[in-house]
Parts: C-alpha cells; sequence; structure tokens
C-alpha cells in the first residue's frame, strides 16, 4: 500500500467532508455532538481557503483529513480524522508529521479532543502532546516544535548552561525538568541558582519535595521541586511554600505529565546521556523546548 498526505486547499472540500463525516460518525455518540458532524463542503471549502488542510490517500483513495487553522504562535488541527476503513496503516502519525512541516514558525501544535473519549487523548499523548487546558467537554493539548538541543561534555559545561538560561528567566516562569537519574538534573539546576544569584546549595529535593533559594540580589527566588512523590498538583498547594510560585522561578524534576497544568508557559527540559564516558568526559544532550507565548519573542541560539 502506498500512503501519501498532501498539502490542499478549497478545490479539495468534498474529499475532506467525506474523510471528517465518516471518522466522526464512527466515534461514539456525544453530546452535544461533535460540530464537525454539522460541516458542509461550503464550510470545509471556507476553512481550506483561510489556512489550507491535508489530505492523506491510501493507493490514491482519501482515508485522512486535517484542516490547519493557525491562531497566535499555534497551529490548532482541525477536523482531524481517519477513515474506519483505513485505521492501523499509520495514516494518523503520517498526517502529524505532515502538519509538522505545515506549521512552518509556529511554535507548537494544538488540538482539541472530548472528555469522553479518553482513547483519542491518549493517542495524543502517545504523539507528543500534553493537556494544557480542560473546560468540560473539552481537553485542550499542544506538542511545542521549537526544540534547541545544546551538547554537554561534562558537569562544569551543564552547570554553564543553567547560568546562561537564568540570564533568559524572570518570575513565574516554569521549568519542567526532565532526565534519567545521575543524568545531571541537580547539577543544571545549580547552574540556574547560580546564574539567578539564590541563597544556599543547590542539592536534590528528594527528600524534601521541594525547596526555596531566596535571591540575594533583588530578583525571583529559586523553587526547587521533586514531583515524583507527589501525586498532584493540589499536593505542590499544599506544601506551603515560604514564596509565591508567581514570584519565582520554578525547576520541577520528574514532573512531565503533572506540572504543565502549573502554567500554559513552561521550558520543557530534558537531559539524554550522550555516548559512552570516554577520556574522562561524561556527555549529555540538552533539549529545551519553549511552550506557550512567555517564549515567542525570546532566541535560546546564544545559551551555553
Amino acid at each position: 500500500m502506498t500512503l501519501e498526505v498532501r498539502r490542499v486547499g478549497p478545490e479539495s472540500a468534498a474529499q475532506v467532508l467525506a474523510v471528517v463525516r465518516a471518522a466522526f460518525a464512527a466515534r461514539p455518540e456525544l453530546d452535544p455532538p461533535a460540530a464537525a458532524l454539522s460541516e458542509t463542503e461550503d464550510s470545509i471549502a471556507r476553512r481550506l481557503a483561510a489556512n489550507g488542510g491535508l489530505l492523506a490517500c491510501l493507493d490514491g483513495e482519501p482515508v485522512g483529513a486535517l484542516v490547519l487553522d493557525p491562531v497566535g504562535s499555534t497551529t490548532y488541527l482541525r477536523r482531524f480524522g481517519v477513515h474506519p476503513d483505513a485505521q492501523g496503516h499509520g495514516v494518523a502519525a503520517a498526517l502529524i508529521e505532515a502538519a509538522v512541516e505545515a506549521a512552518g514558525d509556529a511554535e507548537d501544535l494544538t488540538v482539541v479532543a472530548r472528555e469522553e473519549l479518553p482513547a483519542t487523548i491518549r493517542f495524543w499523548e502517545r504523539q507528543g502532546f500534553r493537556e494544557i487546558r480542560r473546560e468540560q467537554p473539552f481537553v485542550e493539548l499542544r506538542r511545542p516544535l521549537r526544540t534547541h538541543a545544546f551538547q554537554v561534555p561534562d558537569a562544569d559545561a551543564m552547570r554553564a548552561l543553567g547560568r546562561s538560561l537564568a540570564g533568559q528567566l524572570t518570575k513565574g516562569d516554569l521549568i519542567v525538568l526532565s532526565g534519567e537519574l545521575g543524568a545531571g538534573k541537580t547539577t543544571f539546576t545549580q547552574g540556574l541558582g547560580a546564574g539567578l544569584g539564590v541563597r544556599g546549595d543547590v542539592t536534590s529535593p528528594t527528600f524534601v519535595i521541594a525547596r526555596v533559594h531566596p535571591s540575594l540580589i533583588g530578583g525571583p527566588d529559586l523553587v526547587h521541586v521533586d514531583a515524583y512523590r507527589l501525586g498532584g498538583l493540589d499536593e505542590l498547594d499544599d506544601l506551603d511554600l515560604d514564596t509565591s510560585l508567581d514570584d519565582a522561578v520554578t525547576v520541577v524534576e520528574w514532573g512531565e505529565g503533572l506540572a504543565e497544568g502549573l502554567s500554559e508557559s513552561r521550558l520543557e527540559v530534558a537531559i539524554v546521556r550522550g555516548d559512552a564516558p570516554h577520556d574522562g568526559l561524561d556527555p549529555r544532550r540538552v533539549e529545551i523546548a519553549p511552550v506557550g507565548p512567555r517564549w515567542h519573542a525570546l532566541s535560546f541560539r546564544g545559551l551555553g
């Protein structure tokens, strides 16, 4: 079988509509019904005329579709659907891959799913999307596109990268930090603390869950959190910290899938081990993905 995804405009409205109707009609009945079921060829043509869309064809037959809807720094994927007869052939993943290319300079991709369809939400999560907003019955999920990668040869370079990043930060900023045990998360945070000019030695917060480092220079405090043992955001609120998260830079280790609810804008920092240690070096790859409007005007090219 040959799968092809191409960019389309209003001339393909009938094909896109046929896929959307088949896909959404096959889903469980919802209350209120999915708005996609009320689309017409004219309404789809207007959507496609505005920003275009994508059509996936399997052996020449239309089997998947979506409409692109840029809003600010993100691009919404509207009317995303795969024909029931074509599921299991990688059509959805191919559409998302093509959407990443079609998004151009957008910072991220956004989708809106229904609470009543947990399997659909899990699908989006497996594709790198994370929930940023929930307003019954809708769940909004977002996937960052601008990832900046840095090769870090040793611990000193890791601290230097954190210190350099600190110069871009201000009160209210959230950093979600991930990486396996010993990857260098605390070392990176030590650099942040040095750059922010905070008091106290930055160590792993494992045994205290959260530690506050007050600023010595009149800037934001540093709140260092270990989310591994937190059951939810309400537990973070219950910690009764000595500073407000709105007045601090907050670093949450092991926070993926949890800390995102603290702020629509955040930096997702993933530390990945590099090649095997050699010549006294234990290299790492640090991937920084800015999510949300807070970072739209900032550049990360000069870090390190």
